[in-house]
């Protein structure tokens, strides 16, 4: 019998996309959102409408936080293996709006890591966020870097998710992976990220913000990669470190099955380079709105992958003007523009 995955946040833009390839590659799906309103509705349902039609697929509208009806899910379709990408997404808004990566991220966290124990799932996986490495410098990022020095409430609340998981891991014997992805894009994507909101309003003639100068480098990571990561690590149970020591303790093992990795492209990109290859695949030019760096945001990011490589035999290599030229031609198609 095929194994049953629950992915929460199954509408979103990461998830919609682990289960279309999950359902492909013959798993049943349980796919658990809230379908809130944090970006435009429809295009959750879009995303949705792509899976629903597979007899393997079946939906839960429900929020994290909910814990009855988290719990019901589980008791009703007994889940083997669980991925939770269901969070509040977004630095710039956790500074707005506090309380929601409470309720979402550290209160539904809870949750399931709660049935999940009860159910004694084989790995639950979760989405942690390059975020965590804050005001960390030394570059590249690496997991085995200390992160105790977040930048917004957002990273904070990833941290977070990656310390109540070891607790879980340890105290239950539940096997737990943090996954740190590194700015995500790609086609079905996030309306309030940068790729999405340049193409809008360079194709609208109107000016795009562009912080720190368009100095600052991020290490842009395809979908595709992502997901392929995601699934890689979902089928690879984390396990205990036979290695581990308490004297030089590693933050991204432990004596518990407790795993955590980065999800990146290991190229970081200027941002002012992936600006200018947007406008070649649209063919037009951008009108610049030059302003300072934003609070919460760092200068630079760039993924060590190495453990990742080395555990699930993969590495992200999607460059930017294959990802990009791919996000345009599902934009025009999309919107019809």
């Amino acid at each position: 019998m095929p194994e049953t995955l629950l992915i929460t946040g199954a509408a979103g833009f990461i998830g919609s996309h682990l289960s279309q390839v999950c359902l492909d590659r013959g798993h049943k799906v349980v796919g658990l959102d809230n379908l809130n309103d944090y970006y435009d509705p429809t295009l959750k349902d879009a995303r949705l409408a792509r899976l629903t039609p597979n007899p393997n697929f079946k939906f839960e509208r429900a929020s994290l936080e909910d814990n009855a009806a988290v719990r019901r899910i589980f008791d009703t379709h007994k889940p083997t293996r669980v991925v939770n990408l269901a969070a509040q997404a977004g630095v710039r808004y956790s500074i707005e709006n506090p309380r929601a990566y409470i309720d979402a991220n550290i209160v539904g966290f809870l949750n399931i890591l709660e049935s999940c124990r009860a159910h004694k799932v084989e790995h639950l996986s979760y989405a942690s966020s390059s975020s965590v490495y804050g005001a960390n410098t030394k570059l590249p990022f690496s997991i085995h870097h200390n992160v105790d020095h977040p930048l917004s409430l957002y990273a904070a609340s990833k941290k977070a998710n990656e310390l109540m998981a070891h607790t879980y891991s340890n105290l239950f014997n539940i096997p737990t992976t943090g996954l740190r992805f590194f700015t995500v894009y790609g086609p079905w994507g996030r309306p309030d990220m940068a790729l999405f909101l340049f193409t809008k309003n360079i194709l609208a003639g109107k000016p795009i913000d562009v912080f720190n100068g368009g100095h600052h480098k991020r290490d842009f990571t395809y979908i595709d990669d992502i997901v392929e990561g995601v699934y890689r690590v979902t089928f690879n149970t984390a396990k205990p470190n036979p290695d581990w020591s308490g004297d030089k303790p590693d933050p991204a093992t432990s004596k518990a099955p407790y795993r955590i990795y980065n999800i990146g492209n290991s190229s970081p990109v200027e941002l002012m380079h992936y600006i200018r290859t947007l406008e070649n695949k649209l063919g037009k030019k951008a009108e610049l709105n030059m302003l300072p760096l934003q609070p919460g945001d760092v200068p630079s990011t760039e993924a060590d992958v190495a453990d990742l490589v080395r555990d699930v035999g993969f590495k992200p290599a999607t460059t930017v003007e294959t990802g990009i030229g791919r996000f345009v031609e599902w934009y025009r198609a999309y919107y019809k523009v």
